[in-house]
């Protein structure tokens, strides 16, 4: 199969400035999407679609190529990844260059690491697979959560068969991640729903799965980093 890894890294965060070229441990932060896919063996190609010269100058001194930029309808805030991902695909094809696979790779998932890329890869061909998508462990069970009324009242926050469960039985969540998502490019290209066939999850640890949206998650995802670096020494 040929494999395509795209990172999209568009420059328009408004929760965090210039969030994915944000210095985390002394290297932006798409820089270590880059590595885990390069240290993986697995692609291609491994392009970041941005829409900042400032970006791909970024990408391209740590490895990964940028064909092309990101038109400005791709760059707000309502195009979805999976749209990208499709032009992606569609200008690679009209340059002659067609692949088989693509893995789509935030860059605010930093800890996600190349054995994490393989282990999805693994599923893919063992579950003949159309979809394989990064999920983790949840924190807390949704069970134990609920909306509140104005009133802040309890009252039937919880169900009753749910208080009176042992927590041992109490069965274990899952939420997809955000860190890896790969999808057979000709099924991807002729489905409406991604989800509806043949697609499985590739359960990553919670450590890997962090994901950077605010200033907290870039500190803890900071000190992560420099915990797991203090291990290899």
């Amino acid at each position: 199969m040929k494999n395509l890894a795209i990172i999209p890294a568009r420059s328009g965060s408004k929760g965090l400035k210039n969030k994915n070229i944000k210095l985390l441990n002394g290297k932006p932060l798409l820089t270590y999407t880059i590595k885990a896919a390069e240290e993986s063996g697995l692609f291609d190609e491994i392009m970041v679609s941005t829409d900042s010269d400032e970006y791909a100058k970024i990408a391209k001194q740590w490895g990964a190529n940028v064909p092309f930029l990101r038109s400005e309808e791709l760059s707000n805030d309502t195009a979805s990844s999976w749209d990208v991902v499709k032009v992606v695909i569609e200008r690679y094809k009209d340059s002659g260059i067609e692949f088989d696979t693509v893995a789509l790779l935030q860059p605010t998932s930093p800890l996600r690491t190349s054995n994490d890329i393989i282990e999805g890869y693994k599923a893919l061909k063992e579950k003949t697979a159309n979809l394989v998508v990064g999920v983790c462990e949840m924190d807390h069970s949704p069970l134990w959560a609920n909306t509140l009324p104005e009133n802040h009242s309890m009252e039937n926050f919880i169900k009753p068969e749910v208080v009176l469960m042992p927590r041992q039985s109490i069965p274990t969540y899952y939420r997809i991640n955000g860190a890896l998502y790969i999808v057979r490019i000709e099924y991807l290209m002729n489905s409406s729903n991604i989800y509806a066939d043949k697609s499985f999850a590739t359960v990553m640890s919670k450590e890997n799965s962090v994901d950077i949206d605010d200033q907290m998650d870039f500190v803890f995802a900071e000190t992560l980093l420099q915990y797991r670096n203090s291990l290899e020494w």
